[in-house]
Protein backbone atom coordinates (compact mmCIF):
# COMPACT_ATOMS: atom_id res chain seq x y z
CA UNK A 1 0.00 0.00 0.00
CA UNK A 2 1.68 3.41 -0.77
CA UNK A 3 2.23 5.92 1.78
CA UNK A 4 -0.53 8.73 -0.03
CA UNK A 5 -3.30 5.50 1.00
CA UNK A 6 -2.35 5.30 4.13
CA UNK A 7 -2.84 9.17 4.77
CA UNK A 8 -6.05 9.03 3.04
CA UNK A 9 -7.19 5.47 5.26
CA UNK A 10 -5.73 8.02 8.80
CA UNK A 11 -7.40 11.08 7.34
CA UNK A 12 -11.18 9.35 7.23
CA UNK A 13 -11.41 8.45 10.75
CA UNK A 14 -14.19 9.38 12.51
CA UNK A 15 -14.15 11.27 16.30
CA UNK A 16 -15.82 9.53 18.76
CA UNK A 17 -18.20 12.28 20.28
CA UNK A 18 -18.90 12.39 23.77
CA UNK A 19 -22.14 11.94 25.24
CA UNK A 20 -22.94 13.91 28.27
CA UNK A 21 -25.34 12.65 30.85
CA UNK A 22 -26.53 13.99 34.16
CA UNK A 23 -24.60 12.69 37.31
CA UNK A 24 -27.13 11.09 39.76
CA UNK A 25 -26.44 8.68 43.06
CA UNK A 26 -22.85 8.03 41.37
CA UNK A 27 -24.04 6.59 38.07
CA UNK A 28 -24.65 8.60 35.15
CA UNK A 29 -27.71 8.39 33.62
CA UNK A 30 -30.13 9.86 30.57
CA UNK A 31 -32.66 11.85 31.26
CA UNK A 32 -35.48 9.70 32.06
CA UNK A 33 -37.60 11.74 29.85
CA UNK A 34 -34.97 11.17 27.05
CA UNK A 35 -35.09 14.84 25.86
CA UNK A 36 -31.91 16.80 25.32
CA UNK A 37 -31.29 20.24 24.09
CA UNK A 38 -28.53 21.81 21.87
CA UNK A 39 -25.53 23.50 23.87
CA UNK A 40 -23.62 26.17 21.63
CA UNK A 41 -20.57 28.24 22.14
CA UNK A 42 -20.27 32.11 22.49
CA UNK A 43 -20.55 32.25 18.72
CA UNK A 44 -23.62 29.96 18.40
CA UNK A 45 -21.46 26.89 17.27
CA UNK A 46 -22.67 23.56 18.31
CA UNK A 47 -20.40 21.76 21.25
CA UNK A 48 -23.06 18.83 22.10
CA UNK A 49 -26.29 17.61 23.03
CA UNK A 50 -26.95 17.95 27.41
CA UNK A 51 -29.78 15.82 28.92
CA UNK A 52 -32.53 17.93 29.58
CA UNK A 53 -33.61 16.75 33.16
CA UNK A 54 -37.75 16.38 34.29
CA UNK A 55 -39.07 16.85 37.69
CA UNK A 56 -38.41 12.71 37.86
CA UNK A 57 -34.78 13.49 37.64
CA UNK A 58 -34.61 15.78 40.28
CA UNK A 59 -37.18 13.57 42.46
CA UNK A 60 -34.14 11.09 41.74
CA UNK A 61 -31.81 13.16 42.66
CA UNK A 62 -33.06 13.54 46.12
CA UNK A 63 -33.40 10.84 47.12
CA UNK A 64 -29.66 9.59 46.07
CA UNK A 65 -29.12 12.61 48.11
CA UNK A 66 -30.22 11.70 51.15
CA UNK A 67 -29.47 7.77 50.74
CA UNK A 68 -25.59 9.49 51.04
CA UNK A 69 -26.13 12.17 53.94
CA UNK A 70 -26.24 10.16 56.78
CA UNK A 71 -23.00 8.87 55.89
CA UNK A 72 -21.34 11.61 54.33
CA UNK A 73 -22.60 13.95 57.52
CA UNK A 74 -21.32 11.11 59.72
CA UNK A 75 -17.66 11.44 58.73
CA UNK A 76 -15.19 12.68 59.98
CA UNK A 77 -14.31 16.21 58.84
CA UNK A 78 -10.54 15.29 58.30
CA UNK A 79 -11.93 12.28 55.82
CA UNK A 80 -14.10 14.61 54.18
CA UNK A 81 -11.05 17.50 53.86
CA UNK A 82 -8.58 14.38 52.15
CA UNK A 83 -11.38 13.18 49.40
CA UNK A 84 -11.80 16.90 48.52
CA UNK A 85 -7.99 17.41 48.02
CA UNK A 86 -8.46 14.07 45.72
CA UNK A 87 -10.75 16.23 43.68
CA UNK A 88 -8.34 18.45 43.37
CA UNK A 89 -5.82 15.82 42.24
CA UNK A 90 -8.14 14.54 39.65
CA UNK A 91 -9.01 18.02 38.11
CA UNK A 92 -5.06 18.81 38.19
CA UNK A 93 -4.31 16.17 35.79
CA UNK A 94 -7.53 16.97 33.48
CA UNK A 95 -6.61 20.58 33.26
CA UNK A 96 -6.33 20.36 29.66
CA UNK A 97 -9.55 18.67 28.64
CA UNK A 98 -11.29 21.29 31.38
CA UNK A 99 -9.65 24.32 29.69
CA UNK A 100 -10.98 23.86 26.65
CA UNK A 101 -14.18 22.92 27.85
CA UNK A 102 -14.22 26.58 29.63
CA UNK A 103 -12.90 28.31 27.13
CA UNK A 104 -15.72 27.06 24.50
CA UNK A 105 -18.52 27.01 27.32
CA UNK A 106 -17.96 31.04 28.32
CA UNK A 107 -16.49 32.28 24.90
CA UNK A 108 -12.79 32.89 26.53
CA UNK A 109 -8.63 32.66 26.26
CA UNK A 110 -7.07 29.54 26.39
CA UNK A 111 -4.95 32.16 29.06
CA UNK A 112 -8.51 33.14 31.04
CA UNK A 113 -9.75 29.95 30.63
CA UNK A 114 -6.72 28.34 32.15
CA UNK A 115 -7.06 30.98 35.41
CA UNK A 116 -10.26 30.17 36.30
CA UNK A 117 -9.51 26.10 35.63
CA UNK A 118 -6.90 26.75 38.14
CA UNK A 119 -8.69 29.12 40.30
CA UNK A 120 -11.14 25.52 40.35
CA UNK A 121 -8.44 23.26 41.43
CA UNK A 122 -7.33 25.90 44.28
CA UNK A 123 -11.00 26.40 45.40
CA UNK A 124 -11.48 22.55 46.19
CA UNK A 125 -8.20 22.84 48.17
CA UNK A 126 -9.00 25.70 50.13
CA UNK A 127 -12.29 23.90 51.74
CA UNK A 128 -10.51 20.73 51.61
CA UNK A 129 -8.48 22.72 54.44
CA UNK A 130 -11.85 24.26 56.18
CA UNK A 131 -13.57 20.98 56.70
CA UNK A 132 -11.81 20.40 60.25
CA UNK A 133 -11.64 24.25 61.50
CA UNK A 134 -14.95 25.73 60.80
CA UNK A 135 -15.66 24.05 63.75
CA UNK A 136 -13.36 26.04 65.61
CA UNK A 137 -14.50 29.31 64.08
CA UNK A 138 -18.40 29.03 64.79
CA UNK A 139 -18.67 26.95 67.63
CA UNK A 140 -17.24 27.19 71.10
CA UNK A 141 -17.82 27.10 74.59
CA UNK A 142 -20.33 29.52 76.19
CA UNK A 143 -19.69 31.62 79.35
CA UNK A 144 -23.02 30.89 81.50
CA UNK A 145 -24.22 31.74 85.30
CA UNK A 146 -24.35 28.32 86.64
CA UNK A 147 -22.70 25.01 87.43
CA UNK A 148 -22.73 24.25 83.75
CA UNK A 149 -20.94 23.92 80.43
CA UNK A 150 -22.48 25.04 77.55
CA UNK A 151 -21.36 24.29 74.18
CA UNK A 152 -22.36 25.16 71.07
CA UNK A 153 -21.55 22.44 67.68
CA UNK A 154 -22.37 22.88 63.62
CA UNK A 155 -23.88 20.26 62.25
CA UNK A 156 -24.97 19.77 58.41
CA UNK A 157 -28.42 21.25 57.41
CA UNK A 158 -28.67 18.35 55.23
CA UNK A 159 -29.85 18.23 51.42
CA UNK A 160 -29.31 21.63 49.82
CA UNK A 161 -30.52 22.18 46.40
CA UNK A 162 -27.56 24.51 44.53
CA UNK A 163 -28.22 26.49 40.96
CA UNK A 164 -25.57 27.54 39.88
CA UNK A 165 -24.71 30.43 38.26
CA UNK A 166 -25.35 30.86 35.26
CA UNK A 167 -22.53 32.92 33.43
CA UNK A 168 -19.83 31.05 35.79
CA UNK A 169 -19.97 27.48 34.76
CA UNK A 170 -17.26 26.39 36.13
CA UNK A 171 -15.36 28.28 38.54
CA UNK A 172 -18.93 29.45 39.91
CA UNK A 173 -20.15 25.89 40.24
CA UNK A 174 -17.63 24.38 42.22
CA UNK A 175 -17.26 27.88 44.37
CA UNK A 176 -21.36 27.25 45.44
CA UNK A 177 -21.02 23.15 45.39
CA UNK A 178 -17.77 22.82 47.52
CA UNK A 179 -18.94 24.81 50.49
CA UNK A 180 -22.10 22.47 51.02
CA UNK A 181 -20.40 19.38 51.14
CA UNK A 182 -17.20 20.63 52.38
CA UNK A 183 -19.93 21.17 55.91
CA UNK A 184 -21.51 17.79 55.82
CA UNK A 185 -24.49 18.37 53.46
CA UNK A 186 -24.64 16.76 50.30
CA UNK A 187 -26.23 18.25 47.13
CA UNK A 188 -28.73 18.57 43.74
CA UNK A 189 -26.99 20.87 41.60
CA UNK A 190 -28.57 22.63 38.87
CA UNK A 191 -26.05 23.41 36.27
CA UNK A 192 -25.95 26.75 33.76
CA UNK A 193 -28.96 26.31 31.47
CA UNK A 194 -26.56 27.73 28.68
CA UNK A 195 -23.09 25.77 29.87
CA UNK A 196 -23.96 22.90 31.04
CA UNK A 197 -20.77 21.28 29.73
CA UNK A 198 -17.95 21.72 32.35
CA UNK A 199 -20.58 20.70 35.02
CA UNK A 200 -21.33 17.70 33.32
CA UNK A 201 -17.66 16.53 32.98
CA UNK A 202 -16.97 17.57 36.88
CA UNK A 203 -19.10 14.50 37.16
CA UNK A 204 -16.47 12.13 35.58
CA UNK A 205 -13.94 13.65 38.07
CA UNK A 206 -16.30 13.31 40.79
CA UNK A 207 -17.13 9.63 40.25
CA UNK A 208 -13.52 8.51 40.76
CA UNK A 209 -12.00 11.05 43.54
CA UNK A 210 -13.59 8.86 46.78
CA UNK A 211 -16.58 11.04 46.65
CA UNK A 212 -19.41 8.57 48.00
CA UNK A 213 -21.92 8.32 45.34
CA UNK A 214 -25.33 10.30 45.99
CA UNK A 215 -22.88 13.14 47.85
CA UNK A 216 -23.11 15.66 44.94
CA UNK A 217 -25.79 14.98 41.93
CA UNK A 218 -25.45 17.27 38.67
CA UNK A 219 -28.35 18.06 36.52
CA UNK A 220 -28.53 19.47 33.09
CA UNK A 221 -31.72 21.66 31.55
CA UNK A 222 -34.18 24.11 32.19
CA UNK A 223 -33.42 26.31 35.04
CA UNK A 224 -36.57 26.89 35.89
CA UNK A 225 -38.35 23.82 35.04
CA UNK A 226 -35.85 21.32 37.54
CA UNK A 227 -35.61 23.70 40.38
CA UNK A 228 -39.44 24.28 41.15
CA UNK A 229 -39.76 20.45 42.19
CA UNK A 230 -36.75 21.42 44.29
CA UNK A 231 -38.01 24.50 46.15
CA UNK A 232 -41.21 22.56 46.83
CA UNK A 233 -40.17 18.98 47.38
CA UNK A 234 -40.60 18.23 51.27
CA UNK A 235 -37.43 16.48 51.80
CA UNK A 236 -34.95 19.36 50.58
CA UNK A 237 -33.33 21.10 53.52
CA UNK A 238 -32.01 24.25 51.83
CA UNK A 239 -31.69 25.56 48.60
CA UNK A 240 -28.85 28.49 47.31
CA UNK A 241 -30.31 30.77 44.60
CA UNK A 242 -27.03 31.30 43.17
CA UNK A 243 -28.41 31.19 39.27
CA UNK A 244 -31.55 32.61 39.51
CA UNK A 245 -32.89 35.92 38.42
CA UNK A 246 -34.60 37.98 40.29
CA UNK A 247 -38.19 36.48 39.30
CA UNK A 248 -37.26 33.25 39.50
CA UNK A 249 -35.73 33.60 42.85
CA UNK A 250 -39.21 35.28 44.41
CA UNK A 251 -41.18 32.04 43.21
CA UNK A 252 -38.87 29.34 44.41
CA UNK A 253 -38.01 31.75 47.87
CA UNK A 254 -42.28 31.18 48.23
CA UNK A 255 -42.32 27.47 47.18
CA UNK A 256 -39.10 27.03 49.83
CA UNK A 257 -41.38 28.49 52.86
CA UNK A 258 -43.69 25.34 52.84
CA UNK A 259 -40.95 23.29 54.65
CA UNK A 260 -38.88 26.03 56.38
CA UNK A 261 -35.99 25.74 53.99
CA UNK A 262 -32.87 27.90 54.19
CA UNK A 263 -32.68 29.65 51.60
CA UNK A 264 -29.77 31.67 50.35
CA UNK A 265 -30.62 34.22 48.17
CA UNK A 266 -29.12 35.63 44.91
CA UNK A 267 -26.12 37.83 45.62
CA UNK A 268 -24.14 39.57 43.04
CA UNK A 269 -20.73 38.48 42.61
CA UNK A 270 -18.26 40.49 40.64
CA UNK A 271 -15.49 38.13 40.74
CA UNK A 272 -15.70 34.18 41.19
CA UNK A 273 -11.72 33.86 42.47
CA UNK A 274 -12.14 36.83 44.62
CA UNK A 275 -11.28 35.17 48.08
CA UNK A 276 -14.69 32.83 48.96
CA UNK A 277 -14.37 33.80 53.15
CA UNK A 278 -17.03 31.34 55.19
CA UNK A 279 -20.24 32.54 54.68
CA UNK A 280 -21.21 30.23 51.72
CA UNK A 281 -19.85 27.07 54.70
CA UNK A 282 -22.31 28.93 57.55
CA UNK A 283 -24.66 29.42 55.27
CA UNK A 284 -26.12 25.91 55.64
CA UNK A 285 -25.23 24.84 58.66
CA UNK A 286 -26.98 24.36 61.60
CA UNK A 287 -25.70 24.99 65.44
CA UNK A 288 -26.45 22.60 67.89
CA UNK A 289 -26.25 23.81 71.74
CA UNK A 290 -25.29 21.41 74.54
CA UNK A 291 -25.99 21.75 78.69
CA UNK A 292 -23.86 19.61 80.54
CA UNK A 293 -23.68 19.69 84.62
CA UNK A 294 -19.95 20.56 86.00
CA UNK A 295 -20.44 18.03 89.25
CA UNK A 296 -18.38 19.47 92.34
CA UNK A 297 -15.02 18.55 93.50
CA UNK A 298 -14.69 18.29 97.39
CA UNK A 299 -15.97 20.17 100.59
CA UNK A 300 -14.71 23.56 99.41
CA UNK A 301 -17.90 23.25 96.03
CA UNK A 302 -15.38 23.96 93.38
CA UNK A 303 -16.40 22.61 90.18
CA UNK A 304 -14.83 21.98 86.80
Amino acid sequence: MSDKNEKTEKNERLSVFKTYKLYVGGKFPRSESGRVYEVTDAKGKWLANAPQSSRKDARDAVVAARKAFGAWSGATAYNRGQILYRIAEMLEGRRDQYVREVAEAEGLSKSRAAAQVDAVIDRWVWYAGWTDKIAQVVGGGNPVAGPFFNLSSPEPTGVVAVLAPQESSFLGLVSVVAPVVATGNTAVVIASEKAPLPALSLGEVLATSDLPGGVVNILSGRTAEIAAPLAAHQDVNAIDLAGADEVLAKELEIAAADNLKRVLRPQPVDDWAAAPGTDRMTAFLETKTVWHPTGSLGASGSAY
